[in-house]
């Protein structure tokens, strides 16, 4: 059983660069199916969710570049990163000058990523949350989402809450690589980006990817 989440996400990743925001660093695995099993093994339980924290995805990729391009985005801002995995948008997000950025998570290992990565790129504020918080609110400003379409029952539940965000005044904006339920007639696409990405996540090196804002519909 894993006994040290940190210890253990340190002896199966490596620090790299990002490969469409190479000013940040994460640690990632260099397998994911490897990787996948050896986290079965270690917990004990098979069928856990996949390590999504180990790996740069292409919807994240492309919100953590367009708010390094466009810093205005969070600039000041009390930033919510939803599920935030790695924490590469909440990354992008104090380096880009945000005033606060929470990074939210229900993986206990995704939690402890983040604070190895946040520290790994000098950006030790973040502050990391282990909850579900689909439903609240807590003021933000900006909610950021990287790649959250991807299941229809949970594109649904995320989506509508972010609308209603996006309808008392806050900023919404999610990072997506064509997955089937974006809800894409509701958005307005901000930027497209060519994200180099691992095969043997998306069956491809590189994935078009966009990022979308949502509007008060």
């Amino acid at each position: 059983m894993i006994s040290d989440p940190v210890a253990f996400i340190r002896s199966e990743t490596r620090l790299r660069p990002v490969p469409h925001a190479p000013e940040i660093s994460l640690h990632v695995a260099d397998e994911a199916t490897e990787l996948w099993q050896r986290t079965e093994e270690e917990l004990g339980e098979i069928g856990l969710p996949p390590p999504f924290w180990a790996f740069a995805w292409a919807g994240g990729q492309a919100l953590a570049r367009y708010i390094l391009d466009y810093p205005e985005t969070v600039r000041g801002r009390r930033v919510l990163d939803f599920a935030s995995g790695s924490g590469l948008v909440a990354i992008a997000a104090m380096k880009a000058g945000a005033a606060e950025v929470t990074a939210c998570d229900i993986d206990p290992f995704a939690i402890a990523a983040i604070g190895l990565n946040a520290k790994a790129n000098g950006v030790s504020a973040i502050i990391p949350l282990q909850a579900d918080i689909v439903g609240h609110d807590r003021g933000w400003d900006t909610v950021l989402a990287g790649d959250i379409c991807y299941e229809r029952d949970l594109a649904q539940r995320v989506t509508d809450w972010l609308f209603a965000l996006s309808r008392r005044g806050a900023t919404v904006l999610i990072g997506d690589p064509g997955r089937s339920y974006l809800p894409k007639d509701r958005l307005e696409n901000l930027a497209i980006y060519e994200v180099p990405v691992t095969r043997t996540l998306e069956d491809s090196d590189i994935k078009k990817s966009s990022v979308w804002r949502f509007g008060q519909f």
